[in-house]
């Protein structure tokens, strides 16, 4: 692989064991029920039999069919993922017959997508705008690049060669081809791993024409998008997203200054424009991905991490608006939240990207997914009367498979390395190997994270070697000890937010790391007009709420507490048999006595209020008993 600007290597999730009891188990969940559960849907819904392209389908009116290929394309990654780290032969055979079905549908030009080669072949490449043809490409590619590492085989991903071989011969600056880019971004970012996978250079010079021509316009030269229209017969002012801000193309990347549009494609884009300036050091991208990142973070993004709180265009609105109740914040956002910080955290090695990370994987991620593996959230609202619920599957089903493929390859978040560095960004009970420098080094983490702070790591390796152990102090923790040894290690955090220990290490040392975890009351900006005077409670990397389940009939947004007894008027308690085992937060407050009112719409006297005792749970696990409400930000007096 040639040189990269990136200051960290991230460590393969095949090296990385989880062994713990929060992640371990949701793993193997993962392997053996929602992986199972998905491919039924699958073959149910005709997204697998599709490739067999025997199936009769008029033109849909829902544009959902139109990408069915990109979630067999989702699902073959993420059980490539799992069969990368534990062998299973159901799923392998599984895994094999879909890539056969899959290599079977191309054609012989090399392109693959079963609508546009079934049902409207006259509208290849036509409205790259709307139909999602390189999205679909793009989950193809990242299907077979896992595929071929998983197995050995690379059967599927020679196929995909030749679609992005056919795709580089239709797209370009070059005379006879389009000047067209992904509506959906997606193929982006897969081409980045194309190249990775193959060392063809074209791959990564295709992914760098499409982000640099993507919003390109002038009075001399035309919107692409517009031209597409004109060329089909449609008028570009119709387009019923009103703007090109929904798709991300309305400028070129490096001119925009706020995330605007549509959430999943932008986290899309910001992942392949991260990726890239990591490839060829072009730090123009990286000061994009930094100047549109502190526009999310301090002003667009939910405390769970979910961002995009419009079902209009399931994407951004304007800086601090913020509702609760009317959150989108879907699933797939957080993902691509996730993967954008993933990489700006290779890039600049900073605790802040990591801080992100942590917050979306912990809450708006993993909400996503219930308990048992089966049913699932597309949007992640921070309260509900009681009328939002997990379901089975969806009409478009893009979240499931993208959960699944996160969990089957959650290794890759947590460790990287650096000359002469090793780096611990997340905590949990693991077991991984290294390589900082000369020789490989297993480290093995014990910790009962995130319900405890107290993490220890061991280490194992051949002769002793001087290197520098990078632990992340989380912007959350406000104290914390270290030992080295049993010593007191009077470590202090560096300016990127880690706490660097630099020594000759050998086998057989220890470190304790112990991360203060008290609860904490959290406020929003006075500009998120919808939550002044709320308060939310969080412990550790996670967000609570409080649900129905646990308050019998009262209605959860008649409850307040008083802002003097927070945070100190919540005690922390692990419930074993609560929700998988969680740590829950005890504590007291007070609620509008409805009964006494009587039947005045209004009057002049304010409504009783009685002492209640309130249970808060982690917000990932809300939705998991009889349905009823849920409220994150509670009222404060």
């Amino acid at each position: 692989m040639s040189a990269t600007s990136r200051l960290l290597e991230p460590v393969h999730f095949t090296r990385v064991q989880f062994t713990d009891a929060f992640w371990a188990p949701r793993i193997e969940t993962n392997r053996t029920v929602t992986l199972q559960h998905i491919h039924r849907k699958l073959e149910e819904t005709g997204r697998i039999s599709a490739f067999d392209l025997n199936f009769t389908r008029k033109v849909p009116s829902s544009i959902v069919l139109i990408f069915g290929d990109s979630d067999p394309a989702k699902w073959i990654e993420a059980a490539s993922y799992a069969l990368a780290t534990r062998p299973d032969p159901q799923l392998a055979a599984q895994v094999d017959a879909l890539a056969d079905k899959i290599i079977g549908a191309q054609q012989p030009d090399g392109y693959l997508n079963t609508h546009f080669i079934h049902v409207q072949p006259e509208m290849r490449w036509k409205n790259l705008r709307d139909l999602h043809e390189l999205y679909c490409a793009g989950h193809l590619i990242e299907g077979a690049v896992a595929h071929a590492e998983a197995t050995g085989n690379p059967k599927l991903l020679h196929a995909l060669e030749r679609y992005a071989d056919h795709i580089d011969r239709t797209f370009g600056r070059e005379p006879g081809k389009k000047r067209g880019y992904p509506g959906h971004p997606e193929l982006e970012l897969a081409l980045v791993r194309l190249y990775h996978a193959t060392q063809n250079r074209r791959y990564l010079d295709l992914a760098r024409y499409f982000i640099d021509e993507r919003g390109q316009h002038s009075p001399e030269r035309p919107h692409y998008y517009d031209i597409e229209a004109l060329e089909r017969g449609d008028d570009p002012r119709a387009y019923w997203a009103k703007s090109y801000e929904y798709c991300q193309a309305h400028q070129p990347i490096r001119e925009q200054a706020k995330v605007v549009g549509h959430a999943v494609r932008a986290m899309y884009l910001f992942s392949a424009v991260a990726d890239l300036a990591g490839e060829t050091g072009d730090e123009s991208l990286r000061e994009t991905c930094d100047r549109l990142w502190d526009n999310l973070v301090n002003c667009r993004m939910y405390l769970t991490g979910g961002i995009g709180p419009s079902r209009h265009n399931e994407g951004f609105t304007t800086d601090y608006d913020l509702p609760d109740e009317t959150a989108y914040a879907e699933t797939c956002a957080t993902i691509g939240l996730m993967m954008w910080n993933h990489r700006l955290l290779q890039l600049e090695a900073q605790a802040r990207f990591a801080d992100v990370l942590e917050r979306g994987l912990y809450n708006g991620f993993l909400s996503g997914v219930s308990l048992d593996g089966t049913h699932f959230l597309y949007e992640n609202p921070l309260s509900s009367a009681g009328d939002r619920h997990r379901a089975e599957w969806f009409e478009c089903p893009c979240c499931p498979p993208n959960l699944a493929r996160n969990i089957a390859s959650l290794g890759k978040y947590f460790y990287s390395t650096s000359p002469g560095g090793l780096w611990v960004h997340l905590f949990a009970g693991s077991r991984t190997v290294l390589r900082p420098g000369r020789q490989d080094v297993t480290l093995v983490q014990e910790t009962n994270y995130p319900w405890d702070g107290a993490i220890h790591f061991a280490f194992q390796m051949a002769e002793p070697e001087e290197f520098t152990l990078h632990l992340r102090l989380p912007g959350w923790c406000e104290g914390y000890t270290l030992r080295v040894n049993g010593a007191d290690a009077p470590a202090r955090p560096a300016a990127n937010g880690y706490i660097e220990i630099r020594r000759v290490w050998k086998r057989g040392d220890e470190v304790e790391y112990t991360l203060e975890m008290p609860v904490r009351a959290v406020y929003a900006n006075p500009a998120v007009r919808q939550l002044q005077g709320r308060a939310a409670l969080e412990r550790g990397p996670l967000v609570y709420c409080l649900e129905g389940a646990d308050h019998g009939s009262l209605a959860l947004d008649r409850i307040q507490v008083e802002r003097a007894s927070l945070p100190g008027g919540f005690t922390p308690e692990f419930r074993p048999g609560l929700l998988g085992g969680v740590v829950t937060l005890k504590g007291r407050g007070q609620v509008i006595d409805a009964a006494s009112w009587g039947n005045a719409l209004y009057r002049p006297a304010p409504p009783a209020l009685k002492e209640i005792d309130l249970l808060a749970v982690p917000y990932y696990a809300w939705g998991n008993r009889e349905p009823g409400e849920m409220r994150v930000w509670l009222r404060t007096v």
